[in-house]
C-alpha cells in the first residue's frame, strides 16, 4: 500500500460489471487490479473501490439515475476528488458525469497513461507517452470547450458551438503529434543502428515478456546482477532494459531483454506507441513468458499476453519458455499441482526469482533450447555476393568453405531469426 500524504488526491476506483460473452475474468478480480492501477500513481489516496453492475452502459452518463445519485452521496460522504472508471468512458458521458457528480473522472485509459508518463524515463519512453497522451485527447476535445458556447462555426447558425475553435485545436494536435513521430523516428533509427551493431555479435537475445507486476525485473535482476527497480507495483518499469551475460552455470553469453509488462485492455493509443519499443520482442531468438503463477487469474494474464504477442506479429516460429515465477506464494498443494502440470510439459520451468529457487533449471532451459533453435545448412553464393558472405563471417556462422568455378560453398549454422536477416540482405 502507498503511503498517502495529507494534500494526496483523494480518489475512488470503479469497475462496472457489464455482462458481456468475452468476459474472462471475475469483477472482483478486476476491480483488485484496477485499484492496484490506482496506487500506482503517485498523489493519489485510494480510498475504497466498488464493483457497480450495469445491465448495458447508458449512453449519456454510462450509470443510470439511480446510480448517479448513490454516486453523488458517495462523493460528499467520502469527500472525494476523483473517479476513476476502470473501463472506457465517452466524452459525451464523462462530461455528463463530472457535471453531476462535481468530481473529476479518469477512465482507464487516461489512468494507464498517467502512469506511463510518471514513469517513462528515456527519450524514447517520453515520445511515445506524449503521443499517446495526444491521440487520446484528440478524441476529447469536446470536453474543453463548453465555455465557447456562444460562438457559432459555419455560416449563419450552422454548425455546433465552438466549433472553430475545436477544429482549430485538433489542427494543432495534429501538427504536435507530425513533430513527435518525427522526433520518435530519430530515436528510434539510433536504436536501429544500436540493434544492427547487437546482431554484428553472435550473441543470442532473450526476451522477458509477461504480464505486469508478474516478476520479470525481478527475475532480470536475478540473472544479470543488475539493479532495474523492482517494486511490488504494476508498471514498476517501463523503458526497456538490455544486458549481455553470461548464463549461470557456464552457459553461453546472451542479450536479456526486459520489456514493459503487459495488462488486459492496454489501450490502442499505447500499443501503437509502444509498437517499436517491443520490436525488441520480434528479434529474440527465445522468448520467456513470465508468469505470476500464484495469482488467482494467472490463466487470464497469460491469455492477454499471448494475444498481445500475437498483435505484434510474434509468431509460433518463435521458441519460448513459459517460466511460472513466485512458486513461494503458493501453498502446499497448489504448488504441488503446479509442479505435476509442468511436469506433463517441456516449455515449463518453475521457480522464484525472489528466492532463487529454480534458477539454475531455467538456465539449462534456455541453453537447451538456444542449442536446439540452430540448424546446418549448405548454401552458395556467387562472386558477385560478397556483402552476404562477409556478413555470414561477422555473425561467426560459417563452419565451412569451399570454392569452385560457381562460387563459395558454405556450411552456416544458424537459427531461423539469423536465416531471416540474411534472406532480407
Amino acid at each position: 500500500m502507498t503511503q498517502t500524504k495529507a494534500d494526496d488526491t483523494r480518489a475512488w476506483v470503479l469497475h462496472p460489471d457489464i455482462p458481456s460473452k468475452d468476459q474472462l475474468r471475475a469483477p472482483e478480480h478486476a476491480l483488485e487490479e484496477a485499484v492496484a492501477l490506482a496506487h500506482a500513481l503517485p498523489g493519489l489516496d485510494v480510498v475504497g473501490g466498488t464493483v457497480v453492475r450495469l445491465a448495458k452502459p447508458h449512453p449519456g452518463m454510462l450509470f443510470g439515475k439511480g446510480k448517479v445519485e448513490e454516486l453523488r452521496a458517495l462523493v460528499e460522504a467520502q469527500e472525494l476528488e476523483l473517479l476513476l472508471i476502470d473501463g472506457p468512458v465517452t466524452p459525451v458521458q464523462q462530461r455528463n458525469l463530472e457535471k453531476a457528480l462535481k468530481v473529476k473522472l479518469l477512465d482507464r485509459t487516461g489512468l494507464i497513461l498517467e502512469i506511463f508518463s510518471d514513469r517513462a524515463a528515456t527519450r524514447e519512453g517520453v515520445l511515445q507517452v506524449e503521443m499517446a497522451a495526444l491521440s487520446y485527447q484528440r478524441t476529447r476535445l469536446v470536453r474543453a470547450w463548453t465555455h465557447l458556447e456562444r460562438q457559432r462555426g459555419g455560416l449563419g447558425f450552422v454548425g455546433g458551438p465552438g466549433e472553430t475553435q475545436i477544429e482549430a485545436d485538433r489542427r494543432a494536435i495534429d501538427e504536435q503529434l507530425v513533430r513527435l513521430r518525427r522526433q520518435l523516428e530519430k530515436v528510434a533509427k539510433t536504436r536501429g543502428l544500436h540493434r544492427e551493431a547487437r546482431a554484428k555479435v553472435p550473441f543470442p537475445i532473450v526476451a522477458l515478456v509477461g504480464y505486469t507486476n508478474a516478476g520479470k525485473s525481478t527475475l532480470f535482476n536475478r540473472l544479470t546482477g543488475a539493479e532495474v527497480m523492482a517494486k511490488d507495483m504494476l508498471f514498476a518499469t517501463l523503458d526497456p532494459t538490455m544486458r549481455k551475460i553470461p548464463l549461470p552455470g557456464g552457459g553461453p553469453e546472451v542479450i536479456l531483454s526486459d520489456t514493459v509488462g503487459f495488462i488486459s485492455d492496454l489501450p490502442t493509443e499505447l500499443v501503437a506507441a509502444f509498437r517499436a519499443t517491443l520490436e525488441e520482442v520480434l528479434a529474440a531468438d527465445l522468448i520467456c513468458h513470465v508468469r505470476d503463477i500464484s495469482h488467482p487469474e494467472t490463466e487470464e494474464q497469460a491469455q492477454d499476453v499471448r494475444a498481445i504477442l500475437e498483435s505484434l506479429g510474434v509468431t509460433e516460429t518463435v521458441p519460448q519458455i513459459e517460466v511460472w515465477n513466485k512458486i513461494d506464494r503458493l501453498p502446499p498443494d497448489s504448488r504441488l499441482e503446479a509442479e505435476n502440470r509442468a511436469a506433463r510439459r517441456d516449455d515449463v520451468q518453475l521457480l522464484s526469482a525472489m528466492t532463487g529457487e529454480g534458477m539454475q533449471a531455467l538456465s539449462d532451459a534456455i541453453v537447451a533450447r538456444l542449442a536446439g533453435t540452430t540448424h546446418v545448412e549448405r548454401i552458395t553464393l556467387g562472386f558477385d555476393e560478397g556483402r552476404k558472405r562477409a556478413w555470414l563471417f561477422e555473425k561467426g556462422l560459417v563452419e565451412n568453405e569451399a570454392q569452385d568455378e560457381d562460387g563459395h560453398h558454405l556450411t552456416v549454422r544458424w537459427n531461423a531469426t539469423q536465416k531471416a536477416q540474411f534472406d532480407g540482405l
